[in-house]
């Protein structure tokens, strides 16, 4: 395969810059993952008879590939990051094809977790190639498309479940081949279509923990433990509590990617004209709002318009997120995008290993309080982004950073 140093792509034709691979991506990864996500509560209650502890085991097996991100350190030694992760996708694509195969707990968790190890070294990638690909004043409008581009193509796949579910009486089966393997017809031309592109950037393959990115990682950690509340039972509630049906999922986030389509690159901007911490604050402000609303679902009996209102502005919330990016390519050194990506995905990951689980339990006894927990999570996340300096970047990586030397790596 022909490698091409990243400054020479601009010659070549649009459809084999970098930027197009980003995009195909993009496109190629929600899929098989989204696609999975929207089926999975009606598939795993109505096939597979999961109750609460269920679906929380199932989720922390699907987040330890998240905490072994940090082998993606390794894997680069020998293989190029964007080998990587075209082969993370396949690997998506083929453990979504046959998830309605295996309609068993043990056979769920095993299929899950082959699917996680694609989809997180891929997301993992991903970051990585997008920080060192994009140039930073471009950086936050771009994210805020790629993010678009995927909730598009999500969009089509969702708009077809809907339309189709019950006129056509499709099975789980046929929707999982389906969406799998749609992505594996698009990695399958990713792969043979690009040449290899070389960052002018090499990355340090090795660990690397340090001191001056310790607000990334903490806000990493927050987030990470954060999201699983919302992944893992804000749907679950939509199908337990209200009943919801796979065609009513899927229009619930059907909505979503409509509103992301439109949001995304507009979030992109607001990241750009007002900064990390300001669209960060806005952020958790936000979140923290919603999860408490969420448990006055159960506290007080709100109802469903209500409950699928929050879901909505919920997910809408978390496209603000690249500003994390953003952030940390501002501050970080060009060689660390790779190790530190995979770093972060684990650090990340160190919650959603044990919190789904012992959620579930808590979710048994009190929903709201699962919730509650959640609005407390996001507290926190706004305290730290409070600490980020209007204009972070090597040396000013937090409001701290002119009161002291800096630290010794």
């Amino acid at each position: 395969m022909k490698t091409v140093p990243l400054h020479e792509a601009r010659s070549l034709p649009i459809w084999r810059r970098p930027i197009t691979l980003l995009f195909l991506m993009a496109v190629a990864m929600p899929l098989s993952f989204a696609t999975w996500s929207a089926l999975l509560n009606n598939f795993v209650i109505e096939v597979a008879q999961f109750d609460g502890s269920d679906i929380g085991w199932l989720h922390t097996v699907r987040e330890i590939p998240g905490f072994l991100a940090i082998g993606v350190i390794l894997v680069i030694m020998i293989m190029r990051e964007q080998v990587l992760g075209l082969l993370s996708l396949a690997l998506l694509g083929v453990a979504t094809v046959v998830t309605a195969w295996f309609p068993t707990v043990g056979g769920l968790m095993i299929i899950t977790l082959l699917s996680s190890i694609g989809f997180h070294y891929y997301e993992t990638v991903n970051q990585s190639l997008q920080l060192q690909w994009l140039p930073k004043d471009r950086a936050p409008q771009m994210l805020g498309w790629l993010l678009a581009a995927g909730s598009a193509a999500t969009l089509v796949a969702y708009v077809l479940i809907v339309m189709t579910w019950q006129a056509f009486d499709l099975s789980y089966n046929f929707v999982y081949l389906a969406s799998g393997g749609a992505t594996l017809v698009i990695v399958a031309y990713c792969a043979f279509a690009f040449p290899q592109f070389e960052s002018p950037n090499p990355q340090v393959k090795k660990f690397i923990l340090r001191r001056r990115y310790w607000l990334y990682y903490a806000l990493q950690f927050m987030a990470g433990a954060r999201r699983q509340i919302f992944v893992v039972f804000a749907g679950f509630m939509m199908v337990e509590r209200f009943g919801f049906e796979v065609h009513h999922v899927t229009g619930l986030y059907l909505i979503n990617l409509v509103a992301n389509m439109a949001i995304a690159p507009v979030f992109g901007k607001v990241v750009a004209r007002f900064g990390e911490r300001n669209a960060l604050v806005f952020e958790y402000v936000g979140l923290v709002t919603v999860f408490l609303l969420y448990g006055g679902v159960y506290w007080f009996g709100w109802g469903v318009v209500l409950a699928a209102t929050l879901y909505v502005i919920d997910h809408m919330f978390f496209a603000l997120a690249l500003a994390l990016k953003t952030y940390f390519q501002k501050i970080a050194d060009p060689g660390d995008i790779a190790p530190t990506a995979a770093v972060a995905f684990t650090i990340n990951h160190i919650a959603a290993v044990f919190l789904p689980a012992l959620l579930g339990y808590l979710w048994l006894v009190s929903p709201g309080a699962v919730f509650g927990l959640a609005a407390a999570m996001a507290s926190v996340s706004l305290v730290l982004a409070l600490m980020i300096p209007r204009h972070p970047e090597p040396g000013n990586e937090t409001r701290f950073s002119a009161l002291a030397p800096a630290p010794a790596e």
